[in-house]
């Protein structure tokens, strides 16, 4: 198995372990300190050693925040977590807040007295969270204070080592492009932004830009690394290189300077010039050594992240390979719900271990893109459920079960999410599965100019649902990467993306809704923006989504009677393309006949 199913939070060492980091601090002189979901590289997916929030409250979400001071603490989660937070803390000792409707410095600046000195690690916040907190602070007198080291690493006595797994290289026939031609590409970059340097600390900006994989951190095949690139020059590259066989190695060495990790400080100390930093994702500490050694930070996006967000023909078509796979995967799996579901047998994590089997048996799966949420009846209302032992629920008749997974293929990453019924749906369930679906396929069916950002494309989700006095409180898509993480930037559908789409972008439809404490739907395809084309009678061209995800979609959940005639067409047509995409690779013939069924036009 790819993901495990320990109960892997205990809220109850909240309380000792509180104890242990406030004593911490006072020894330091501090009167609090910042407990982020991060690592040096402000990741979404973070190895074990970098997992202090976790260790800290119990809390075992994807992202999140923790303020510890002499005699409260409280911790930030979105709107994903709002429900699990309160499971898996203790609520004794530790008070939830909503990390966008109640922000962490807002909160500090209220609860902090003049002189109080609030530490934070430099490596673990980025510059621009870093000025949001000195703001607030200063305002009220208090300071925000860098630590040398971590006070939870102090305190945490079984801390695991840092990550050492493999380096491999991405082979150019997937990459579309070598890693000399990125490069330079990356190098004029840089001199257009006006710097003569730029510092990349996200793995998976380096993993694209130098055509490497690795295995430092769950279900990302990425190397926890630092580069150094140059406008002219050779590029560097801080690696463990204990990570690396010959193999590698001596490619690296043909495009890099190859150091240890440990070198990377003195390096930023060293650039004497303008350096290029993305503070929106770069460790604070990166830009404090620069300006601390003369040298001029240039505030800006990390150059890769828009060229690697646009998959250039050879990306797109291991995209559309991988996802003709993933939907015979997904076929057999929901082929097998709709046999097994009725029997009453099925709990949370037999449905998560059956589907992890059907892309095992693709022969092609190098690791799930993260851990699956399977959620039956009222764990199917918590947006980023995780199933584990203590939480597993049986799949109970008439009920909803929501599965969102993904896989991860040499030549692609996969994310999708299917909502079923066992048994018969109530009406609410069928109308709010409906105005679900109904969003989804408007967001489908978009034809938009150059220039248009996810933001102006999220009511296209949301409208059916408003009009209810319903909404969902994620993003409605996400950027996907191309074997790499399964969440990229720059562009995201949500009331915040504000970057344009762009010809090649990856991105999620995904709209939900959730009824607290009872069932949840989402329904989740992953689309590809196309290039612009005339509209006949139109005066410009208009882009849209090309759907590459490949599953039906529960009929049974559906009322067509809300459908527009468009709407009933698409879904139509989606399911004909499923059907005519997937039927010939699928060999059981009760799986074909299952398909079929599943794929009939909505009238039959």
């Amino acid at each position: 198995m790819f993901q495990t199913f320990d109960n892997v939070n205990d809220p109850s060492h909240g309380k000792t372990r509180l104890a242990a980091l406030r004593a911490e601090l006072d020894r330091r002189g501090l009167q609090g300190f910042l407990v982020p979901l991060a690592d040096e590289h402000q990741g979404e997916y973070i190895p074990a050693s970098a997992r202090r929030l976790l260790w800290l409250t119990g809390f075992a979400g994807s992202a999140g925040l923790a303020v510890v001071l002499k005699d409260r603490a409280a911790i930030f989660v979105d709107g994903r977590y709002t429900l699990q937070v309160r499971e898996q803390v203790d609520l004794e000792v530790i008070e939830p807040h909503h990390l966008v409707e109640e922000p962490p410095h807002g909160w500090l600046k209220t609860v902090v007295g003049k002189g109080d000195r609030i530490g934070f690690d430099p490596w673990l916040m980025t510059a621009a969270e870093v000025e949001r907190f000195e703001t607030a602070l200063a305002a009220v007198g208090a300071e925000l204070v860098a630590t040398e080291g971590n006070p939870v690493d102090a305190v945490w006595a079984d801390q695991p080592p840092p990550p050492q797994g493999r380096v491999s290289l991405f082979p150019e026939s997937l990459a579309g492009t070598s890693a000399e031609a990125k490069l330079a590409r990356l190098a004029e970059a840089i001199g257009k932004a006006g710097a003569d340097a730029a510092v990349l600390t996200r793995p998976d900006s380096i993993a694209w830009a130098f055509n490497i994989r690795g295995a430092d951190v769950p279900h990302t095949p990425e190397a926890l690394s630092f580069a150094i690139l140059r406008k002219a020059g050779r590029p560097s590259l801080f690696i463990d290189g204990g990570k690396l066989d010959n193999a590698v190695r001596d490619r690296l060495e043909q495009i890099a300077a190859v150091e240890p990790p440990a070198a990377l400080a003195p390096a930023l100390s060293a650039l004497a010039c303008p350096v290029l930093v993305d503070k929106a994702s770069a460790a604070y500490e990166v830009a404090r050594r620069i300006e601390a050694g003369g040298g001029k930070v240039v505030a800006g996006a990390d150059p890769v992240v828009l060229p690697k967000a646009l998959k250039n023909p050879t990306e797109l078509a291991g995209i559309r390979a991988a996802h003709v796979r993933d939907g015979v995967a997904m076929v057999r799996f929901l082929a097998w719900i709709d046999r097994e579901a009725p029997k009453g047998g099925l709990d949370e994590i037999a449905v998560t271990k059956k589907l992890e089997e059907f892309r095992v048996a693709t022969g092609a799966l190098r690791d799930i893109s993260f851990d699956t949420i399977a959620g039956a009846g009222p764990n199917a209302a918590i947006p980023h459920y995780h199933v584990s032992t203590a939480s597993n629920r049986k799949v109970e008749p008439d009920g909803i079960l929501l599965v969102d997974s993904g896989a991860q293929y040499e030549d692609g990453t996969t994310d999708i999410t299917r909502t079923m019924i066992v048994g018969t749906p109530t009406g609410e369930m069928a109308d709010r599965f409906t105005r679900v679906l109904i969003g989804h396929i408007r967001l489908a069916l978009a034809r938009f100019p150059k220039g248009t950002t996810g933001a102006h494309l999220d009511i296209l989700a949301r409208e059916t649902l408003w009009e209810a006095g319903l909404d969902f409180d994620h993003g409605t898509g996400h950027g996907v990467g191309h074997y790499l993480s399964v969440h990229e930037g720059p562009a995201r559908i949500a009331k915040a993306g504000h970057v344009p789409l762009e010809p090649g972008m990856l991105l999620s439809n995904e709209p939900g809704y959730y009824k607290a404490g009872a069932w949840g739907i989402r329904i989740e395809n992953l689309v590809i923006v196309t290039a612009p084309e005339a509209i006949d009678g139109g005066e410009r061209p208009m882009m849209g989504f090309e759907t590459v995800t490949l599953a039906p979609i529960d009929r049974r959940l559906i009322r067509p009677d809300l459908m527009a005639p468009r709407e009933r067409a698409w879904l139509d047509a989606y399911h004909a393309e499923v059907r005519d995409k997937l039927l010939s690779l699928i060999d059981d013939d009760a799986d074909r006949a299952w398909l079929v069924a599943a794929t009939a036009p909505l009238s039959a």
